[in-house]
């Protein structure tokens, strides 16, 4: 099926719904998901973001963005995790936890607006990933349109670009949370250190990286055409990197891996 034909059918997919809420997180996926709701449900489509430790503060930035230049009902909503023990111990169920914790918080505002449906922007590929967060989807009955259309990621990217949206070359991004091992508690002040620490390595002109804590150890993960740059910027990371309190700053060789700690 070519690209057009899966965006049609995603198309008369939401045109066949009375009213949707999507959980937006301002990513690739969720915003093409958005735009095209958009275009068809008008103000039928309410977005709905997490304010979270979890998320970069630049990418909620980027999600209000984004629906104030396209006139889209968003919300912001206060996040729960972190008034929960079995989020902030950090198991193997933490996706799960987080996800149906921002699920009933959905389920509230749906009920609220008088929404019938709720989406996430899951894409065909994520079938492919590990994602405990989709028992929590499945379970509260949250719909993914784009795997129904079977749209992969470069899908979106190549019909986001046709669409002109900024996001249709952005870079992926998961929550800090996935940073940080199976086992070793959740803090914020953890997940600030981590996101600050990779806006350096970001800042240096690397688009894509990770940065997995390991106590005090800090791998670094970036796609392998980056390792020069990195290496060429190693005195000065080595040195930034340090003030958070790592005694060892590594290149993992192996190079960025969706999910990396999940085989962990």
């Amino acid at each position: 099926m070519d690209l057009e034909k899966k965006k049609e059918e995603l198309t008369l997919s939401l045109k066949a719904l009375d009213s949707l809420l999507i959980g937006f997180s301002g990513g690739v996926d969720s915003t093409f998901l958005l735009a095209v709701a958009h275009q068809v449900l008008k103000e039928k489509v309410i977005a709905v973001t997490s304010s979270s430790p979890i998320h970069p503060s630049k990418e909620i930035k980027q999600a209000i963005s984004f629906t104030k230049k396209f006139g889209i009902k968003h919300i912001i909503i206060e996040s729960k995790e972190f008034e929960k023990i079995d989020f902030l111990s950090n198991e193997k169920d933490r996706c799960y936890i987080c996800k149906r914790y921002f699920f009933e918080e959905l389920e509230k505002i749906a009920l609220n607006f008088n929404l019938k449906y709720i989406a996430h922007g899951a894409n065909l590929d994520d079938l492919n990933d590990f994602r405990p967060g989709f028992k929590a989807a499945y379970e509260k009955g949250i719909i993914a349109p784009l795997i129904d259309a079977k749209l992969k990621k470069e899908d979106i990217r190549m019909l986001s670009k046709k669409m002109n949206l900024f996001t249709w070359n952005k870079p992926s991004m998961a929550c800090l949370a996935t940073r940080i091992p199976y086992g070793i508690p959740i803090s914020i002040e953890l997940l600030k250190k981590i996101e600050q620490a990779e806006d350096i390595i970001l800042n240096i002109g690397i688009k894509t990286c990770r940065l997995r804590y390991h106590g005090q150890i800090a791998r670094i993960e970036v796609m392998p055409e980056d390792f020069e740059l990195l290496l060429k910027n190693r005195v000065i990371l080595n040195t930034e990197l340090k003030k958070f309190g790592f005694s060892y700053i590594t290149i993992d060789l192996e190079g960025y891996k969706q999910g990396s700690l999940n085989s962990k």
